[in-house]
């Protein structure tokens, strides 16, 4: 499945061909990366990539998860996804990550304004949410110019780095998406 943005972006579902793509966007951008994401240190190598994508191709199937690479100039620059959605409660997490000299260009923006459209219309979710820690200032930013609410703070609710981080909490329903907050 591709989400075409724009002519020169667009959103792939997460396959054994972009290992290596992903492998190169992350060794490029290993210090920018392991800031706020705790999973950097135990990709290193394209082998763990294949493990990796063989356990979000798992997730898909169980309905768990729908993860894409982000593709800018046919060049793999992030990721995105709804994670641990629940289809009981109709909800899940958008999560992403972009390479550092691809940062500032709208690009994660119109990839979440897709995956949230995809989200609620073709998955029927409710709610939709995303967290970023408070020290993330640029991903926080994401959110809050989408208009999603800010419902609080998740104490201490990831390790990173030997570190607890703090949580900003973001939701979106799909009736203020729907009366077009942003779309």
């Amino acid at each position: 499945m591709t989400i075409s943005i724009e002519p020169h972006l667009k959103l792939e579902l997460t396959s054994e061909n972009h290992a290596d793509g992903l492998f190169d966007a992350l060794a490029s951008n290993r210090e920018h990366l392991s800031v706020f994401l705790p999973w950097v240190d135990h990709m290193q190598s394209v082998d763990d990539f294949h493990s990796y994508i063989k356990n979000c191709k798992s997730l898909y199937k169980e309905g768990k998860e729908v993860s894409f690479v982000i593709v800018a100039n046919e060049v793999v620059v992030g990721r995105i996804g709804l994670h641990h959605i629940n289809d009981q409660n109709k909800c899940a997490a958008i999560g992403y990550w972009l390479t550092k000299d691809t940062e500032g260009k709208g690009i994660v923006t119109k990839s979440c304004i897709a995956l949230i459209h995809y989200g609620f219309h073709d998955l029927g979710l409710q709610r939709i949410e995303i967290k970023a820690a408070v020290e993330n200032v640029r991903s926080q930013a994401i959110p809050e110019k989408l208009h999603f609410k800010k419902e609080g703070i998740l104490r201490q609710a990831e390790l990173v780095n030997n570190k607890f981080l703090d949580l900003v909490l973001y939701s979106m329903l799909r009736t203020e998406w729907a009366e077009g907050m942003v779309n």
